[in-house]
């Protein structure tokens, strides 16, 4: 077996247990009318709450709803896979609501705690990955893959966005840090996503 395919074992490994898991726990929960794009679209009428509790100062309001929006980012992936309901509009549309989810909050809550460049940074990779995907997707006809690499940059980020968030609720100096250089560690990931994978 080549090194990739070890790789790409590896990789389904560690997606099938993370599947499972959901699969058993929160998707008998769902309506049989609910599909991934149903929870895609979600997660879109999420991110305009979010930014309005978030601006407006309800940050407890704002961090529910973050986390909720997150998870879901989970659920759809999961109901795709087991159910075999991945569709063309999921690949392209859940990485982008992720995104977008994402890129609001390192612009409204990493500019005021933390740096402008660091929001910055997290907003103008996020962009860069977005329009490569799209320019490979529309005039090279590749297909668009979400790998390894951008789901850990994924995690890397909500954690970084939720320590911040928290310490904004309860003021505890360490989680201002475990922010920064979580979204750090999400950065670097990010890089190796677009550099090498050449993933969403």
């Amino acid at each position: 077996m080549t090194e990739k395919a070890v790789k790409k074992v590896k990789k389904a490994w560690v997606t099938d247990i993370i599947d499972s898991i959901i699969a058993a726990t929160i998707l008998p929960l769902l309506p049989k009318i609910v599909t991934p794009n149903h929870i895609t679209a979600f997660r879109f009428a999420t991110i305009p709450f979010v930014v309005y509790f978030l601006v407006t100062g309800e940050y407890f309001f704002g961090t529910v709803l973050f986390v909720i929006s997150a998870l879901s980012d989970g659920i759809d992936g999961a109901l795709a896979r087991t159910k075999n309901m991945v569709t063309d509009w999921g690949k392209m549309y859940d990485p982008l609501a992720d995104k977008l989810l994402i890129g609001s909050a390192a612009a409204i809550l990493v500019s005021k705690y933390l740096s402008h460049e660091l929001a910055l940074a997290i907003i103008l990779i996020e962009l860069i990955i977005v329009i490569e995907a799209f320019y490979r997707k529309r005039f090279l006809g590749r297909d668009i893959q979400a790998r390894m690499a951008g789901k850990i940059k994924m995690c890397f980020q909500v954690l970084g966005v939720f320590f911040l968030m928290l310490f904004v609720l309860v003021g505890t100096p360490w989680l201002l840090v475990a922010a920064e250089w979580t979204l750090y560690v999400s950065i670097l990931f990010a890089l190796v996503g677009l550099f090498v994978y050449r993933s969403i």
